[in-house]
């Protein structure tokens, strides 16, 4: 068990491809520890998961536990003993008093309860309405339930999420859900580092690409030039060698640093969910990784999506679908004639996967697919229109998602922006010369007077803050952006399932609020790769002014990705009501996923007083600057 002969330090001792993907079928807390005693409920069990606390009152421990993923003891952060944290089973209209006491030795702590509604002193994030729980302190939360569904909660001080202090919260209906269910389960999906999560994002400043292995190569050139030519296969690598990044590029951290866990067991380990045959199974997703996007599929089960970050939605029926960070989806299965089903959670990258198994007993197994090749970015997804490669479709292309066709929300913001400055001074000149092939003007909107972002104007060209001109943390702008809500994403395209889109959600209870937005935000997400820095608007968290906002007043937000990377964004306080390509309600969450390239707008109703925090859910870009306090506030 014992790799440490290489003479590499032993964070960075190398593991067989096969244990390093699969992990230690012991896995998980304290156990193959030898000497470690632990309480008998602080291991996650790999065949039933965390334990469930019910109730309306409880007492929450938050301390250091040793875990073993991989070969390796380590130090997690863990809640009652307990990776994942237990998971807390509430009853909507109750009011629940959580203590939370920090039994940590030399560290502040916290608790998010993510997607919940509820006062900003109980929000739990450090700094804005709320100060931290010190060491050896505790602190009260209480609030109360005005809504049901699969949540999750999770520290939001440092790095402890990555750590493993995140868990489920599931909040009962107080009326039935238009939806049945004979048995469920919860599948929190995460990802698990020996490294220091601390040192891990050091790394990432230092080497942001450190875990891109797959690199182009020779051989990929000599393709491209046979099917493209010469000019457009190096035009194509002299485009991506500006952006100082490489179209594999597709998450900053993945299975080379990562074990990738489902109810805190690694794939040997095989958490196993029970069934009987003909039973509707509710699966409760949720995305609890710091970093780390998952496709997830059953094969041989289609799946009913039915609600969506907790709220029920019109049901639809899929192969797959892609969970961002922080999301939830629940979906039912009716598993028959078959005794066992994988579940299959690979990275968006298609580096490493979760898995667990449906089955009628313990101890059954069901094949595992391969992996799905290595999905490619094309300029296309980056929403630079259709230049690479002279406009030819890119390989996995699908749905018309190309950048700049056609879109009502194409256009830059209205109010008579001039053109962006693109390319002076920010090195992105070339891009921005390619941009008279951005695609097509898009139609004029069928809503001008309400949607008035969906503004036509300047060929179909995004206009940018100047704050992002000539920023030396800003190393791309995105030329022709679109909603491309109708896109599973990049990797899922044509791939012979059929793939949930955000097009695909609507929400049952409509828009709640009603009112047209009175004016609009748009916020751009920015980055500079190589510099691991991330920001809103080119201006990190340290130096950004508030976002404020009216209490009770309705904004449409808009959201541009300047970036090649994809970002899911909550405004914690609030709901995000999602609009679609016509700038009509579509459905409410509280994260909402921005691919590179896209354009999204959603409205939020200003009605929590405090403030609040707004951020990008992948750790790392949150604490490199992706972040902005939201402030609302009576007006005078």
């Amino acid at each position: 068990m014992h790799h440490h002969s290489s003479g590499l330090p032993s964070w960075q001792a190398p593991l067989s491809r096969r244990r390093f993907v699969q992990g230690l079928a012991l896995g998980g807390l304290g156990l193959g520890t030898a000497g470690l005693r632990l309480p008998a409920h602080a291991s996650a069990d790999a065949r039933t998961g965390p334990q469930v606390l019910a109730g309306n009152s409880f007492d929450l421990s938050i301390g250091s536990t040793p875990v073993n993923f991989t070969g390796r003891t380590r130090p997690a952060i863990t809640v009652n003993g307990s990776l994942p944290a237990p998971i807390l089973r509430w009853r909507q209209g109750d009011t629940v008093t959580l203590r939370v006491a920090n039994r940590l030795r030399d560290a502040m702590t916290s608790i998010h309860w993510h997607g919940i509604i509820l006062p900003a002193n109980m929000d739990g994030v450090p700094g804005l309405s709320f100060d931290g729980i010190a060491p050896g302190e505790s602190w009260l939360y209480r609030f109360t339930l005005g809504q049901s569904g699969s949540y999750w909660y999770h520290s939001h001080s440092l790095f402890q999420e990555q750590a493993g202090l995140y868990g489920a919260i599931i909040v009962d209906p107080a009326e039935p859900l238009p939806y049945r269910w004979d048995r469920e389960h919860v599948v929190l999906l995460s990802d698990w580092t020996d490294l220091d999560p601390g040192r891990l994002f050091r790394r990432l400043k230092i080497d942001s690409a450190y875990d891109n292995r797959h690199q182009p190569t020779v051989g990929e050139l000599v393709r491209d030039v046979r099917t493209h030519g010469w000019a457009a296969a190096l035009a194509d690598r002299r485009d991506w060698a500006r952006m100082r990044m490489t179209p594999t590029d597709l998450s900053d951290v993945d299975a080379n640093t990562y074990t990738y866990l489902m109810n805190g067991a690694t794939p040997a380990s095989n958490w196993t969910g029970l069934f009987r045959s003909g039973e509707k199974v509710l699966l409760r997703f949720i995305n609890a990784g710091a970093m780390t996007y998952f496709d997830v599929r059953i094969p041989g089960l289609k799946m009913t999506v039915v609600a969506a970050d907790g709220l029920p939605v019109h049901p639809v029926t899929v192969d797959e679908f892609r969970i961002a960070a922080a999301e939830t989806f629940d979906v039912i299965v009716e598993p028959s004639g078959q005794d066992a089903y994988t579940i299959f959670a690979q990275d968006m990258g298609r580096t490493g996967f979760a898995r667990g198994t449906l089955a009628v007993r313990p101890g059954l197994e069901a094949p595992l697919p391969p992996i799905d090749p290595r999905p490619r970015l094309t300029m296309a997804d980056m929403g630079h229109g259709d230049h690479a490669m002279h406009g030819a479709a890119p390989a996995n292309a699908a749905h018309g998602t190309h950048a700049g066709h056609g879109d009502a929300h194409a256009g830059p913001a209205a109010h008579g922006a001039p053109p962006a400055q693109t390319g002076h001074g920010s090195g992105h000149a070339p891009v921005a010369g390619h941009a008279a092939h951005a695609g097509h003007e898009p139609e004029a909107s069928a809503h001008p007077g309400r949607d008035a972002h969906a503004h036509a104007g300047h060929g179909g060209m995004q206009a940018h803050p100047a704050s992002e001109a000539g920023n030396p943390l800003v190393d791309m702008q995105t030329m022709s952006p679109t909603p491309r809500l109708d896109d599973p994403g990049i990797g899922l395209r044509d791939n012979g399932r059929r793939v949930l889109a955000y097009a695909d959600l609507a929400s049952i209870a409509g828009d709640e609020d009603g009112r047209d937005p009175g004016r609009e935000v748009e916020l751009h997400l920015t980055g500079h790769m190589e510099k691991f820095s991330w920001s809103f608007d080119g201006i990190p968290f340290a130096g950004a002014e508030p976002l404020r906002l009216n209490y009770g007043e309705r904004v449409r937000i808009v959201l541009v990705n300047d970036t090649m990377m994809t970002h899911p964004i909550p405004m914690h306080g609030v709901w995000s009501d999602l609009e679609d390509a016509d700038g009509d309600f579509m459905v409410r969450k509280h994260t909402v996923d921005m691919p590179p390239g896209t354009r999204r707008a959603f409205r939020v109703r200003a009605d929590a007083l405090g403030r609040w925090a707004f951020h990008c859910h992948l750790l790392y870009h949150m604490e490199a600057g992706m972040m902005r306090e939201v402030r609302i506030e009576e007006t005078a």
